[in-house]
């Protein structure tokens, strides 16, 4: 079992920052890759951004390309998103993942709400 645990959300202004942290503890040795998802009110669950944690390869959605950065810090097994120029879309609960495999996420947090007002 692993369990994952997001902390930074809040309330900014437009164009300001937010950093997500997302610490994983339990079997934490099976991690291939960790990831950022969110999911506003009257919609689908959409994925952000994903790092994998053997040479720290990263990807992301066109919609927050440039913008956020996904990075790890693997002596503490956390996950970081730090999120530049935001926009009022970018409001959602923002929510992180582990995955043991290339296909799929095993293990969800609870999310972190951001709220971006204009």
């Amino acid at each position: 079992q692993v369990q994952l645990v997001e902390s930074g959300g809040g309330l900014v202004q437009a164009g300001g920052s937010l950093r997500l942290s997302c610490a994983a503890s339990g079997r934490t040795l099976s991690t291939y890759k960790m990831g950022w998802f969110r999911q506003a009110p009257g919609n689908e669950r959409e994925f952000v951004a994903r790092i994998l944690w053997s040479g720290g390869s990263t990807y992301y959605a066109d919609s927050v390309k440039g913008r956020f950065t996904i990075s790890r810090d693997s002596a503490k097994t956390t996950v970081y998103l730090q999120m530049n120029s935001l926009k009022p879309e970018d409001t959602a609960r923002y929510t992180c993942a582990f995955g043991t495999r290339r296909s799929e996420y095993d293990y969800w947090g609870q999310g972190t709400q951001v709220t971006v007002s204009s």
